[in-house]
């Protein structure tokens, strides 16, 4: 029953202390790290209070420190700073649980108690060692830090050390491949294949054949041997993207699957094994989709081992403006070409209830910031967006500045800003670009012909401001 309680302010350190002796602990307390160090190789602590910036080495180092040499601690991670990123480094570290400043008496009291009923059972037995993933620190998609994000991260972080299977819901655009590749960078699997699966998009008498695989022969068209993406996925992870789009005939043959571990190849009467974990999604209700007889209850139970709901950004709103700051960003080169987000525009932005979620608002800022020189104005946004927002009172009593400093071009000007944007977003990847632009590969190229537009400039950029 002893707590070892981390931080430099004095006020903090005092206000856990005398709580947590209320409830019967024996606490220690240090102000940096190193003094965190010293009381570690002197003392064993069954409970720490950690804040995360400190003068010298940060709390995710104590953190790091403690999982090796005392695993069975269990840390509590502090910040007034938190994001969902931090969160899920946390959590996928080992950390028992990460508190957003301030907190009151009640947090740290359900903490305590929960600990110490852990240590009563002797239920703490998970071994955070040697072994333990180093922090990631590539996952800039994973912007924000609302309460709502912040929790679903740390359960992220908790299951990627598993092997569980994992249903991955919430609405179209809330970032479940995200997601679903985060769990995959910091699982065990991580040096295999990630293979994303988009269900919905395959025709469901060719899906058996995409996933499985077939042998020459099975059907019209299939001339040679062909392995499927369950196999190019063995040791690693594959992604069932709209899982609820596929037929209950092909279900049973999936639910065998999983359960066998083995996948049979269309028109081959040899089963061959595989070592695969499974992370599903879908923007549909499972459940109901269950009750309604069209996805089978048996493979829900087989999927939804661990399930994390992704909440719409209309219900995360502190994560727009972070979310705008890190999309602009991506569509320059150089600080030279950056864009600012008027106040005007920003408030549009935060009271628009994106239908489309973080799909929707990554598109209309890469829009915003394409038909824009420098600052982006309300008029500058798609006009649903401009219409579902409050601010019009604002952005009507500066209409007539607007239109007076406005500068008129041409159709055939904002098309070659657009699509020049867009490809510097791009990092001049045609494929990706014809996707936010919602054409084909052919229109984008004739698109870069017609306006000149320079790829290799642009990609030279990009790698130098990646460097």
């Amino acid at each position: 029953m002893k707590a070892l309680v981390i931080d430099d302010e004095a006020s903090i350190r005092e206000f856990i202390s005398s709580t947590l002796r209320s409830a019967g602990w024996s606490v220690g307390e240090a102000e940096s790290a190193e003094r965190a160090f010293e009381l570690l190789d002197t003392e064993t602590w069954s409970l720490v209070f950690c804040d995360v910036v400190l003068g010298g080495e940060n709390g995710f180092a104590i953190l790091r420190r403690f999982a090796k040499v005392q695993p069975r601690a269990q840390v509590v991670m502090m910040t007034g700073h938190g994001t969902a990123v931090g969160a899920l480094d946390a959590s996928s570290f080992g950390a028992y649980d990460y508190l957003l400043k301030p907190f009151g008496v009640h947090e740290v009291e359900t903490i305590a108690r929960n600990v110490r009923e852990r240590l009563l059972a002797n239920r703490s037995k998970k071994k955070r060692a040697e072994d333990a993933p180093e922090f990631y620190r590539s996952d800039i998609e994973l912007v924000g830090r609302s309460p709502a994000f912040v929790e679903a991260m740390k359960l992220v972080g908790r299951v990627s050390q598993t092997n569980l299977p994992v249903l991955l819901t919430g609405e179209s655009g809330t970032g479940k491949e995200i997601i679903a590749r985060a769990i995959h960078r910091r699982s065990r699997r991580a040096d295999s294949a990630f293979v994303p699966v988009n269900c919905g998009a395959i025709p469901a008498e060719l899906i058996e054949a995409e996933l499985f695989g077939h042998v020459k022969g099975a059907f019209t068209g299939a001339d040679h041997d062909r392995a499927g993406l369950f196999e190019e996925a063995h040791q690693g992870t594959i992604f069932l993207d709209e899982i609820a789009e596929t037929t209950t005939a092909f279900q049973v043959k999936l639910l065998r699957a999983l359960q066998e571990s083995e996948i049979r190849r269309v028109g081959e009467s040899r089963t061959r094994q595989i070592d695969v974990r499974v992370i599903a999604a879908s923007n549909r209700d499972v459940e109901v989709e269950v009750e309604e007889g069209r996805f089978r209850q048996d493979l829900f139970y087989r999927l939804n081992a661990v399930t994390i709901h992704l909440p719409p950004l209309r219900e995360r709103r502190e994560d727009i403006l972070p979310l705008v700051e890190h999309f602009a960003q991506r569509t320059h080169l150089t600080d030279e070409h950056a864009v600012i987000f008027s106040a005007e525009a920003l408030a549009v932005l935060e009271e628009y209830d994106w239908p489309g979620n973080i799909r929707e608002l990554e598109n209309a800022v890469v829009r915003a910031a394409a038909l824009s020189d420098s600052v982006v104005t309300p008029k500058d946004l798609p006009e649903r967006v401009r219409r579902g927002g409050k601010a019009k009172e604002k952005e009507a009593r500066g209409k007539q500045a607007d239109a007076a400093a406005e500068e008129w071009i041409t159709l055939d000007e904002a098309e070659k800003r657009y699509v020049s944007r867009v490809l510097i977003y791009t990092k001049g990847n045609r494929q990706a670009a014809s996707r936010i632009l919602n054409v084909d590969r052919k229109t984008i190229d004739r698109m870069i012909k017609r306006h000149g537009i320079n790829l290799d400039e642009i990609r030279s950029m990009t790698n130098k401001k990646r460097r």
